[in-house]
């Protein structure tokens, strides 16, 4: 059955496709991306809407590469990698990752914590840690099929920045030449901007998490192992495809509305020394309402429990291919011993 074969029962099959590739590209727009995003807004208004139309082909090509590994060859990145190049490499690789992911983590649990404090008045110090431990017990203590349903339904949260756009009135014909007419950066700071918003948009993390899933995914079909995991049908990497490609474009439009947001109120203002989301929050409330500020906020509040869990869960997946590797290891000496004898 294809999307158009049947028209009646597309709908459903097109969201059933519908999940890694979509959690992956969500996850893209977490807190710290947010605020990297309303930062290139402020500063520099719509000069670089341009940027979500490059990001996209670039993001979903390197995803779906990803994703193939993790279907094709039923395992993860870092695993794939230890079989093609050299262990310290991939140790050195993922080590970097592990690091970055911290510090990321630590950013986005500070944001969602600046968020609840602005919504609640809850302590922002007491927020972070109950965050915390709210969702390492959930990645602990629950399946992966209940989480992955769970984040495919968080990625709704991003919505929250496209109404926003439409609530402070924009400029549309402005817009549409910014966005398909590139403007080169004209300062240190336009270019700054320029890296930091590529450098958040095709992150590490999301293509050790995007082949993850991949494999978990076989895991929750019943292929339990490598060799059941091999190999991907037409379909299945048709459906991936497609999966991937909406994902993508869905966290790049979410970026765009949030670079316009902050451009047509924040920027157009004066306001254009912000260095988090939460200050990009508190500065629309006066621009663009109470409705608006409080969108914008949860959305930092809904897509740090989306982004958080694949952060982790992207660490996490670096450890089977050294333990795999200590595990061969350990049952050659093994065997060794048992010859010796």
């Amino acid at each position: 059955m294809t999307l158009t074969s049947t028209p009646r029962k597309w709908p459903r099959r097109f969201f059933s496709v519908l999940g890694p590739g979509l959690i992956t590209g969500a996850a893209d727009d977490d807190p710290s991306g947010i605020a990297t995003y309303s930062i290139a807004g402020a500063q520099l208004g719509t000069s670089l809407l341009w940027t979500a139309l490059l990001t996209w082909p670039l993001m979903a090509a390197v995803q779906m590469m990803c994703a193939r590994i993790g279907m094709v060859r039923g395992e993860g990145l870092a695993a794939a990698l230890r079989k093609r190049i050299p262990k310290p490499l991939v140790i050195v690789a993922s080590f970097c990752l592990l690091v970055a992911n911290t510090i990321n983590i630590a950013a986005d649990l500070a944001g969602m914590a600046d968020a609840t404090n602005m919504l609640t008045g809850l302590n922002s110090h007491v927020c972070v840690v109950l965050f915390g431990i709210g969702i390492a017990v959930a990645i602990v203590r629950l399946p992966y099929d209940r989480i992955a349903s769970t984040l495919k339904w968080l990625a709704l949260a991003l919505f929250a920045y496209v109404i926003t756009a439409f609530r402070v009135g924009v400029d549309w014909r402005e817009v549409a030449h910014s966005a398909l007419v590139p403007s080169w950066p004209q300062s240190s700071e336009a270019w700054a901007t320029l890296v930091a918003i590529l450098g958040t948009t095709i992150s590490p993390y999301l293509f050790y998490w995007q082949a993850s899933q991949e494999v978990e995914e076989e895991k929750a079909l019943g292929r339990r192992t490598l060799a059941n995991r091999r190999g991907a049908t037409g379909r299945e990497i048709t459906d991936r495809t497609l999966d991937v490609g909406v994902g993508t474009f869905f966290s790049n439009l979410v970026m765009f509305f949030i670079i316009l947001t902050t451009a047509v109120t924040l920027h157009q203002h004066g306001i254009t020394k912000i260095e988090t989301s939460r200050q990009a929050a508190e500065a629309l409330r006066p621009l663009a309402g109470e409705f608006a500020a409080t969108l914008f906020a949860l959305g930092v509040l809904g897509v740090g429990f989306l982004a958080i869990p694949t952060l982790a869960g992207s660490a996490a997946s670096m450890r089977p291919a050294i333990v795999v590797d200590a595990a061969h290891s350990s049952s050659e000496f093994s065997s060794l011993l048992r010859a010796a004898r």
